[in-house]
């Protein structure tokens, strides 16, 4: 498999970014493995994956039937046949085979918090519109899918941080907390966060990446991360 994976997206919608990458470049998925991504969109994330690492299953599931018709037609795009399947549905309702490890690119915002897009389609991907759903769900979702110490990857926002060390609770250990700073001595605006599941071993806060030159062009980390399938 490429690399650089191939997408169809939808014309009105949530577009797959950088955000994405950096998500599957955090998992610490090994050929033979099994990856769940939570919310999974067209797949952008989940191919990013398979093209890091060979020998891995995906499962991906949405709540937009639309974007997993797409997700389902970007597999045999990526030449990835027999290595991943999509499934619509509520990730609160998911309950299936154990996995290695689960990521997700959660939406950013609570409902009522936010002025939502007028695409239904990019609200639903990028804010709960849902009341009663929060990020609590997704990291919920998460543990119940997980095979005893298998790892949960997540990408939010950096000011949400103390959010999902809280859900977390007594479910996960071994916290890894990876910031991404838009550029040297700016503050981080993403983190990304991993744990594993039923672990007691202490939290760390690692140095983290910057994804920009002064200039505006991609560090040399984030473009061997972007342009070469690197590991975070």
């Amino acid at each position: 498999m490429s690399p650089n994976p191939k997408l169809l997206q939808p014309l009105d919608g949530f577009r797959t970014s950088l955000d994405s990458v950096m998500l599957a470049a955090a998992c610490p998925v090994q050929s033979g493995q099994t990856v769940l991504d939570l919310g999974c969109g067209v797949g952008g994330a989940g191919f990013c994956v398979l093209a890091r690492v060979e020998g891995v299953h995906l499962t991906g599931i949405d709540i937009q039937e639309d974007h997993v018709a797409l997700a389902m037609r970007n597999i045999a795009l990526n030449e990835a046949e027999g290595r991943a399947v999509f499934i619509p549905g509520d990730i609160r309702a998911f309950n299936a085979d154990e996995f290695d490890h689960v990521i997700c690119n959660p939406p950013y915002l609570d409902a009522g918090t936010h002025t939502p897009s007028p695409s239904v389609s990019k609200a639903t991907a990028l804010y709960h519109s849902d009341e009663a759903l929060s990020v609590k769900d997704w990291i919920d979702a998460g543990f119940r899918n997980l095979k005893n110490g298998g790892s949960f990857t997540i990408i939010h926002r950096a000011d949400h941080t103390d959010k999902i060390i809280q859900s977390f609770g007594k479910k996960f250990g071994a916290v890894e907390i990876i910031p991404l700073y838009p550029r040297e001595g700016e503050a981080a605006k993403r983190v990304i966060i991993r744990a594993l599941k039923n672990r007691k071993t202490p939290s760390r806060i690692h140095a983290g990446l910057i994804l920009h030159e002064k200039d505006g062009r991609y560090t040399d980390v984030a473009d061997k991360i972007l342009r070469e399938a690197a590991a975070l």
